[in-house]
């Protein structure tokens, strides 16, 4: 059996640059909505704490990520730098979606993730508070897809 190393730059240590590169890509990739894609960047046994689940491993982070998008209708996703150290990211974020009877909300939370050297994610631990919302009150309005690199981001929005 042939093992293959994945390597998703940029690598730790982290600059605060290079942190927040990591942080948007992060972002652009969870805006896809593409659970093999997202997948690609945890370590095959990455270990995650998501609200009151814990997915460990792509298989199940993938499965978890499919479910996850069948819920969260036109999901809408902007995370920011909290804070880093050499090899691990803190970001805050919220996102907003509808379900499937069309109600919407604001989920905010924060994120804590380390890395392992080759840039894959070993742990992310996220806290998570769901708003219901208006259809009035959404902020995250672009094209489903990556955020456009003008629109503000969570502090520039007040949130």
């Amino acid at each position: 059996m042939e093992v293959t190393m994945s390597v998703r730059p940029p690598l730790p240590p982290f600059t605060k640059e290079t942190a927040i590169q990591k942080v948007r890509m992060a972002e652009d990739a969870w805006n896809s909505r593409d659970p093999e894609k997202v997948s690609l960047a945890y370590t095959e046994d990455s270990k995650w704490r998501n609200r009151a689940e814990f997915p460990t491993g792509r298989q199940e982070i993938r499965g978890f990520l499919s479910q996850k998008w069948i819920r969260e209708v036109e999901y809408r996703l902007i995370k920011e730098l909290w804070v880093h150290s050499a090899n691990r990211i803190a970001v805050r974020f919220a996102y907003e979606w509808r379900n499937q009877d069309g109600a919407w909300f604001r989920s905010l939370g924060n994120e804590n993730w380390a890395f392992d050297s080759n840039g894959l994610m070993q742990s992310r631990h996220a806290s998570i508070n769901d708003l219901s919302i208006t259809a009035d009150d959404r902020l995250f309005k672009w094209p489903q897809g990556p955020r456009p690199v003008d629109h503000p981001g969570l502090s520039d929005l007040g949130l």
